[in-house]
């Protein structure tokens, strides 16, 4: 039985994977594992023990605490008007957010101008 902290640690771990643009078996490489030990860690189905999640923090240079990042008590708080987190596991989400970062500064903070001025209209 999957824990809702298990499933959220795990979809911050593929959010981060996905937004550094490695794979699972990159990590898995890194971190001393197989691939498949990955997938389930993604998907909640296994616990990533202590050490094994400051090795896969360590890996995706991040803090530890990124992890945990919108956990409240034993259930993941969603703010009214934001989009869920789950939203970070999708693809396409994440492709966009990559091609985004990769624009030059200048340009993205247009981008960005033009995004809020687009969303408050709708």
């Amino acid at each position: 039985m999957a824990y809702p902290v298990d499933q959220h640690v795990g979809k911050r771990i593929r959010h981060r994977r996905w937004l550094v643009g490695m794979t699972q078996q990159q990590l898995a490489n890194q971190v001393g594992i197989k691939f498949q030990q990955i997938q389930k860690y993604e998907t909640g189905a296994n616990r990533v023990s202590a050490s094994r999640l400051w090795d896969i923090a360590k890996s995706l240079q991040v803090d530890i605490s990124f992890f945990f990042e919108g956990i409240e008590g034993d259930e993941v708080q969603v703010e009214p008007g934001v989009a869920p987190s789950d939203v970070l596991s999708d693809k396409e989400a994440l492709e966009l957010l990559r091609s985004y970062y990769a624009i030059p500064e200048n340009q993205r903070r247009r981008l960005f101008d033009l995004a809020r001025v687009l969303s408050d209209v709708s």
